[in-house]
């Protein structure tokens, strides 16, 4: 382990070296304890790192940077680690402490307790330690209880060997190093193949319980196709909600492993279900009608038959030394782990004998929502909810300083919804984050909080306080509300935000409450969760819209009414919501997904309604529709609405909803999706805004942490200038005004030039003859013609690459299909991808396919001398200030901002310009053939200079001031720096 930074192993770490080789016999004596290598070494190794131990600072549980027995239950004596080292918010790293007789060379079981312990948290690396052996292990391979303790170790260090290494332990395991990232780089540049992480592993082993439960239940019961789907997912969550109970001991260990050995098992699991509901009342395990109960009871679980033969192994996989331990498991792994899961359905043959799992429609053509990761999350979270609780309360005209704050009173509190929650990831980091915030309100008078019929908190620890359960239940109760069109999902968000309310309870906590109360330890959700469509209202069922669909589709239709479905416990609807957030799903409503009447419906009741419609661009119109006056909303959307030439009334839409903070996306962030995605936060404005400012960002995830670099900001006025209203032009107030004067003085391209996208042809992998790829000219069949595409395009340089392509009409399926367009010579080209415009010149006539964008003059300028200016440094300035859409992926030019590029009524007299673009056209064709290095140096120089002399030439033209041009140039510099 090396770092750039050198580290000098301080005093207090050699004199523990020397301390511990001057006993070391008593030391390793097996009566020295683990308590005792603990306060006398370990913690004062980590405090010389630079961590706080003793929690000096005075922070409260969620805060501090070191958390002691990090758990506090045991299974089968495996015991918990003994450190967990953060930087808050983020957990980094366990330290597992052994006494210094147990050899960590040879013994296998601390490596073993320490990786299941870390895998299961999601940890890239952990350090077991009885200060004489300092073993780090890369914890991101699955772990085995064969495993020998050199499996996935990543470094062993002897204690008289710190001195020498000091620099391999400060440089990644120090604070210093943690804060700064070095931590996050070293794991990066270890990772390895192989490795199998917890979230991955755990999809695979449900995905193989759906399989065996469907066909099992399948067998042995009647059901439909949906009610099996749901008795197998409830079945599951279930047992993983039991399962989880204990881990974290809030249910006795071992219950269901217990009632795993019964004759007949399931009736056994049916008891513990029912005493589930007694106790928790969560509504999962809901089985008979109830007075006060608006949750449909579960009326098929109660007579299911499901054999042991599918139960048994099952239930043995979730116990040790299998390798999950749930005490740690993430609610938001969990989470990924599910919208994955959700991501399959059961089906049944026409004849109910064979049974597969198979993906939705919308995952099988990559479309729909994919689990948003954490670090994007917390940022909506902190950006939405986190900016309303810092300062001022929503519906008040002040805010509370924190020495006076208590929770609203008399009032409706902040109320939190997601439209699309999927599996609640982001309800999750919505309740997660009022949890923490409430804590550390309460924390600053914590005996004022701890006392009364309701305490809001209980002692855990010296100055170390919790939010009781009842407490947990109250602000998940009071704030958090979803929706989603999938009943798989809710039930799934429901199971995630209920074990989030019992994290950190336990069996004495959680009976206290029972004994004290008459109310069960978990809240019924059933009145906060609920499953419906957010985009289609009731309204729908009387209109003409309504019996135009099958009563299929009317059942997935699922209208619901967000407006009235909703009120606070005391009874008050929410017609304004405080914060919306999540990642709704992006869907376009075209061929499987086309469903007239709820298109028609769309166009109706919403502005954003347009050409090629996409749900996402209806859930922003929503959410601007939603969001109460002073309130935020923040989604992660692809980012093509930020240019795209069809939404413009969509961002008028927004503009009119008040200002707007846009965080595009420079690294990917969907695994599993080539999607160009930005984070949109709006604070609504009173009333519709004529006025608004809109501020970008760029975003980039760098070493696990989200790294933001400031763009710029625009006003809504200088937006409406463009008749498209396109989400551009962060620059200065000098840049907008040079581009308003460029525009002035010049004309528009389609003024005197057509421009057209190329052929769009039947699909190729079906259609394999479309499109062909000959040896030379004279090999082209009779039924086609040779043809461009978009790679055959460069700065002033065409190559044709042996395509050609189907003349007959029949293979037509898009763009332009004009014989005069396509086989004219001369005609200039540019290639539909890119940052900015390139264009290279067709001497020879050849067609175009729907890659490339063809220009035609119509009128005497000089198509040489037009290459000139839009290839010139001025059109690549213009075309990033106005219409690049600040995609990272596959950056497109699109056909309508090219025909408003404005060009110098000069240009049609410029021959010099025509010769020069010309020279770099035969410049370029030499290159392409040079075979030497150093001419192939002669004709680039060459070439440079021929662009200079051409640049020069067009700031002429424009008419550009010295000032102007290095306002030009500086920005097309920067422009390649990105």
């Amino acid at each position: 382990m090396t770092t750039k930074t050198a580290h000098r192993c301080p005093d207090a770490v050699r004199s523990l070296i020397e301390r511990f080789g001057d006993r070391v016999s008593e030391y390793k004596d097996p009566k020295y304890n683990e308590t005792l290598v603990r306060r006398d070494f370990i913690d004062p190794l980590f405090k010389a790192l630079g961590w706080d131990i003793d929690n000096s600072k005075g922070l409260s549980s969620f805060e501090r940077e070191v958390i002691h027995e990090y758990g506090l239950h045991t299974e089968q004596g495996v015991k918990t680690p003994d450190y967990g080292f953060r930087a808050y918010p983020h957990l980094k790293f366990f330290v597992e402490a052994k006494k210094p007789s147990v050899n960590l060379r040879t013994d296998h079981r601390p490596a073993y307790q320490l990786r299941r312990y870390a895998w299961n948290a999601k940890l890239p690396l952990s350090i077991v330690t009885d200060f004489e052996e300092f073993a780090v292990y890369d914890t991101r391979f699955e772990p085995s209880e064969n495993d020998s303790p050199s499996k996935a170790q990543v470094s062993y260090i002897k204690y008289h060997e710190y001195e020498s290494r000091w620099d391999d332990i400060a440089g990644v395991f120090s604070r210093d190093a943690v804060l700064a990232g070095s931590f996050d780089q070293f794991a990066q540049d270890k990772k390895r193949r192989g490795t199998l992480e917890v979230d991955d592993a755990f999809l695979s082993t449900i995905q193989e319980w759906r399989k065996k439960f469907a066909k099992d239940i399948n067998f042995y019961n009647e059901l439909s196709v949906d009610e099996l789907n749901d008795t197998v997912q409830r079945l599951i969550d279930r047992i993983i909600f039991l399962r989880i109970c204990e881990a974290r001991g809030t249910e006795e260990e071992g219950r269901l492993k217990d009632a795993a050995t019964a004759r007949d098992i399931y009736p056994e699991l049916l008891k513990l279900f029912r005493a589930a509901d007694s106790r928790y009342n969560s509504g999962l395990f809901h089985f008979e009608r109830e007075r006060g109960r608006e949750s449909e009871p579960d009326q098929i679980a109660p007579e299911l038959i499901v054999s042991n033969v599918a139960l048994k192994p099952i239930i043995k996989e979730l116990y040790y030394p299998a390798p999950y331990d749930f005490r740690v498991f993430p609610p938001d792994v969990l989470g990924q782990v599910y919208e994955r899961f959700l991501g399959d359905v059961i089906s049944v043959s026409w004849n109910s004998k064979k049974v597969t799992v198979e993906p939705k429609p919308e995952r099988r053509k990559g479309e729909g929502v994919y689990y948003t990761p954490t670090y994007i999350v917390r940022y909506i979270v902190e950006q939405t909810i986190g900016k309303l609780t810092a300062g001022q309360q929503p519906h008040e005209t002040a805010g509370r300083s924190a020495s006076t704050f208590k929770p609203l009173k008399n009032k409706r509190p902040l109320c939190v919804l997601d439209p699309a929650c999927g599996s609640g990831s982001f309800l999750l980091g919505a309740y997660e984050y009022l949890l923490a915030h409430y804590l550390k309100q309460y924390s600053l008078d914590p005996e004022r909080w701890r006392k009364g019929a309701s305490p809001k908190l209980r002692k855990v620890g010296e100055n170390d306080y919790r939010l009781t359960i009842n407490e947990r239940k109250r602000i998940l109760l009071d704030h958090i509300y979803g929706v989603d069109i999938d009943r798989q999902a809710v039930e799934v968000t429901k199971l995630s935000l209920l074990l989030c309310c019992l994290e950190g309870e336990d069996q004495d906590t959680i009976n206290s409450t029972l004994f004290t109360k008459t109310e069960r330890a978990l809240p019924d959700l059933s009145d906060n969760i609920k499953c419906g469509n957010s985009l289609i209202g009731t309204d729908i069922i009387g209109t003409r819209h309504w019996p135009a669909l099958s009563p299929e589709e009317q059942r997935a239709t699922n209208p619901f009414d967000i407006s009235s479905e909703f009120a606070t416990r005391s009874g008050q609807p929410v017609l304004g919501w405080d914060a919306l957030i999540g990642n709704p799903p992006y869907v376009l409503l075209q061929d499987d997904y086309r469903i007239q009447p709820h298109l028609d419906y769309y166009r109706e009741k919403y502005e954003a309604a347009g050409y090629k419609l996409d749900t996402y661009h209806l859930f922003m119109e929503r959410a601007v529709q939603l969001t109460a006056e002073g309130g935020l909303w923040g989604f992660i959307t692809p980012s093509n609405f930020l240019t795209n030439n069809h939404l413009s009334q969509l961002r008028e839409v927004l503009l009119s909803g008040g200002d707007l903070s846009i965080l595009n996306m420079k690294s990917k962030v969907f695994a599993d999706a080539s999607v160009d995605t930005a984070v949109t936060i709006q604070r609504r404005a009173s009333e519709r805004a004529a006025s608004a400012d809109l501020h970008l960002s760029e975003g980039e995830l760098r070493l696990a942490q989200l790294s933001i670099q400031e763009v710029g900001t625009t006003s809504a006025e200088r937006i409406r200038e463009d008749k498209h209203t396109l989400f551009t032009g962060f620059g200065s107030e000098r840049d907008a005004e040079l581009l308003r004067r460029i525009e002035s003085d010049c004309r528009e391209l389609d003024e005197f030039a057509s421009v057209n996208f190329g052929k769009q042809l039947r699909n190729r992998k079906q259609y394999t003859t479309d499109v062909i790829t000959v040896a030379d000219i004279d090999s082209i069949p009779d039924t086609h013609e040779p043809c461009y595409n978009g790679r055959d395009v460069e700065w002033y340089h065409l190559n044709w690459n042996g395509l050609a392509c189907l003349t007959d009409r029949a293979a037509k399926r898009g763009g332009c299909w004009d014989d005069e367009k396509h086989l004219a010579e001369n005609k200039l080209l540019t290639r539909q991808i890119g940052r900015h415009p390139v264009f290279a010149i067709d001497e020879n006539g050849y067609s175009c396919l729907n890659t490339i964008f063809m220009v035609n003059v119509e009128d005497e300028t000089d198509p040489y001398a037009l290459m000139a200016v839009l290839n010139s440094k001025v059109m690549r300035y213009i075309w990033g200030y106005k219409y690049f859409d600040q995609r990272g992926t596959f950056p497109k030019i699109k056909g309508t901002y090219l025909k408003h590029l404005p060009i110098p009524f000069a240009l049609a007299e410029h021959d010099e310009l025509a010769k020069l673009a010309e020279n770099l056209v035969t410049l370029n064709q030499a290159l392409a053939t040079a075979q030497l290095g150093a001419e192939k140096q002669r004709l680039r120089r060459e070439a440079k200079a021929v662009d200079r002399q051409i640049d020069k030439l067009v700031y002429d033209l424009y008419g550009l001031s010295k000032d102007e041009i290095a306002l030009i140039e500086a920005a097309v510099a920067d422009e390649k720096t990105k």
